[in-house]
Parts: C-alpha cells; structure tokens; sequence
C-alpha cells in the first residue's frame, strides 16, 4: 500500500469536494441532487465475507455468466471474487448520478444480484455475507454537477493509496472491490463474463392497417344505413297475411380456436462469429496490445496532467484526454468482441478463393485485383472485398480459369478468374 488507507470522507476531501454522511445501509440518503456517493465497510477485513449459497443463487439466474470462457462453479466464482478484495481498504464501491443521489442509492439497495435495473454496477456488495447490518456498511455523499469528472479523481485517489498485489488477477484495475469500471470506459479485469440478464427481445410491432374510404362511407355515415332522417309510413289498407316461419336449422357446433402462441418474454440470441483470415486476426491482436500496453497509460497520464491544473468543470485540456480516452475505450472494447468471436478461415485448399485470398479478375474488358476479406475489414475503396458482398460470395472457392456470374440491378455480370494468390 502506498500510504494509509483513507475512508470515504477522507477522499471525497482529497478531491475537493465537502463529505456529506454517513447513513447505514438501507437508510435514506437526504440528497436529491446529482454527485457522487461512496459505501465505506465500518473496518477494513482481510478477506471478503462473501456468501457462498448468494453467489450460487446468482449463477444460478444466469445461464450465460462465464469465467475465463467457461461456465464456473460457485466455488470457483467466489475465489475469483475474493482475489480482487482490498484486504485493508474500507471503501467498496463509488458511484455517481446526475439525478438524486438519493434515489441513485436506493436503487442501489434494492438491486437484486443479476437484474439489469436498477443499479447492475455494484451490485457484488449484495454477494456479502451480512451486507444487510452486521457488516456495518455506511454511505457518504456530495453533491457536485461535475458527477463523472469527480468520481474519476475519487478513483485516482484510491488507487493512489493502494500498491501492488501479487494475488490480484492479471490486468485488474486498483478499483474499490465493487466497481465494475470507470466512468471513461475501462473495466475491471476479472474475467467474468454475462454477469448480468440480456436485453429482452421484443416481438416486432405489425405495421398499422390503413383502409382509406371514400367521404361519408365510413360504418353508419351511408344514407341506406342511417336513413334520410324522415319516418315514412306504410300505406293503409288489409294487412297481408303472414307465411308462416321457418324452422331454425339446429345451430353447428363451434370449432375449439386455436390458443395464441406468447412469445418469449427473453429470446436470447447467440453472438454471431466474426469470419476473418490470420492475418487480420494476427494485425487486430497487435492492434489491441498496443492500445491497451501503449497509448492507454499514456492517455491516463495526460488525464493526471491535467487534472492539477484546477476546476475540473472547466478543465479544456482535461474534457479533450477524456474525449480521447473514451475513443480508446471504446476501440479496444470493438477489437476485444471481434477477436472473442473470431473464426479463422480455413486456408488449407490451395489454389481456391478463400478469406485472405488476393485474387485477380477481368469483367468487361478491365482487370480488377481484389483482397477477399471478413466483412469486419472490409474496405471496397482499399481493394478489400467482404467475403458477404454479392462478388466476394460468388469469388469464394473458384479457382483460376473459372467464371462466376453476380445479378445486380442492372444485370448479371460475369467475372473471369485470372490468378489467386
């Protein structure tokens, strides 16, 4: 540890801001403005008090939530948990809100573990083993409009007081226990993966039925339907004699209706794989080390830069290394999906089109070389062809000498394989 652990009151004056609190867990929280809040242990403890049987229940509702790739044990969850606890650190988790602080932490409160509403991030404290009072959890609390700039600066100042950890997994982030990410982007290294629902798939709303009708023919607005608004009189005279009625028919049984399917309530749908050749594979893993080993510590360290130079509100050169580093969040989080769902192309039959092929072609008396790539790095105007473009598809397997035909709009067009590479 770099110096003496420091509650939350503590480091909510560290950054500037005046500390508001505590309240006990469950309590209401008196704010109803936007800020930063903060959830302090009343002692630090050296090992997480984490409940076996509520982590369980937490696997349980999740289907999906992996660790490392693979689907874990309760047991091995909670050691994975329990690598990434601050043994001497009181605070666990920091949050903020640009609406009510208080309502901010009541949902926190309430959020059942593996619900994306209301509060996903954080909620490992309800996990803990007493977290409910004998824990003695506490919340602080102030109130600032610059929610995101401050709760970075209260995250620095954590990490600032924490050293080192050979326990820790690789790649974690010095974060209070419960925090998931930071308000730029960057997330916790802990390796678990579906901690939290999916997003429900809602069945598509049928188009609206139109029917147009000519002025006054709509039902009841017809002169025959609605009469002429006189009462008309039947001539006087010997009243006709009546035929007699004929009998009912007996009434035909009514067929049982079909029961309407419901669909789903939650359709969860398999991650589509991402086909790319090596080489692409190979160019976004040096693409992804270098953000994350490279130009990801560099943008922290302008992030600091700029900080000491005062108001973070109207801090320019702070917004502008924030705005950068949320781009470089945001690519690096782009690049770890795709290569999480990559599937390399089989490059064994020689002499075929294939994904990473080069491949030279006539049609119309021109010569055109394309590079038949994924649809991830596809770039018509750099000569790369997507393997799902009506070319790329009718390319892929010809081998040299034969002709493909591609029906566009303005008719089939003919390709004549000259050379694969």
């Amino acid at each position: 540890m770099a110096g003496p652990d420091r509650g939350a009151a503590e480091l909510i004056r560290s950054i500037g801001l005046l500390a508001d609190g505590p309240v006990r867990w469950g309590q209401p929280v008196p704010a109803r403005g936007p800020g930063i809040y903060v959830v302090e242990l009343g002692a630090p403890l050296p090992t997480a008090p984490l409940e076996l049987t509520r982590v369980g229940k937490w696997l349980e509702r999740l289907p999906g939530l992996q660790l490392d790739g693979a689907r874990p044990n309760s047991r091995a969850l909670s050691a994975r948990l329990a690598a990434l606890w601050w043994p001497d650190a009181r605070v666990l988790y920091a949050g903020a809100t640009d609406r009510s602080i208080g309502g901010r932490a009541a949902g926190l409160v309430a959020h059942v573990p593996g619900d994306r509403q209301p509060h996903p991030d954080g909620q490992w404290l309800h996990l803990l083993r007493g977290v409910e009072g004998t824990l003695g959890l506490r919340l602080w609390w102030a109130q600032t409009d610059a929610t995101e700039e401050y709760l970075d600066a209260l995250l620095d100042a954590f990490g600032a007081d924490r050293g080192p950890s050979r326990d820790r997994p690789a790649g974690a982030l010095a974060l209070p226990w419960a925090n998931t990410r930071r308000p730029t982007g960057e997330r916790q290294g802990h390796g678990i993966t579906g901690s939290i629902l999916p997003e429900p798939v809602r069945a598509p709303v049928p188009p609206p039925r139109v029917v147009d009708l000519p002025p006054g023919d709509a039902e009841g607005a017809r002169l025959e339907d609605k009469g002429a608004g006189t009462t008309r009189r039947a001539p006087q005279g010997p009243i006709a004699p009546q035929r007699p009625a004929r009998p009912l028919a007996p009434a035909k049984p009514v067929a049982a209706r079909t029961p309407r399917r419901t669909p789903a309530a939650h359709v969860t749908k398999a991650p589509e794989p991402v086909e790319l050749s090596q080489g692409a594979l190979d160019r976004m893993t040096a693409e992804l080390d270098e953000l994350t080993r490279v130009k990801r510590p560099e943008v922290v360290a302008r992030i600091k830069t700029a900080r000491e130079h005062g108001d973070l509100k109207e801090n320019a050169e702070y917004h502008a290394a924030r705005e950068e580093q949320s781009f470089l969040e945001g690519r690096v989080q782009a690049l770890e999906d795709r290569i999480r769902r990559a599937v390399v192309a089989d490059e064994t039959a020689t002499g075929r089109v294939l994904i990473g092929s080069t491949v030279k072609v006539e049609t119309g008396g021109d010569e055109v070389t394309y590079t038949i790539v994924g649809s991830a790095e596809a770039n018509p105007a750099a000569g790369r062809l997507s393997s799902a473009s009506p070319v790329g598809a009718a390319l892929l397997g010809a081998l040299p000498g034969a002709e493909v035909e591609v029906r566009t709009p303005r008719g089939p067009v003919r390709y004549r394989v000259l050379a694969v590479d």
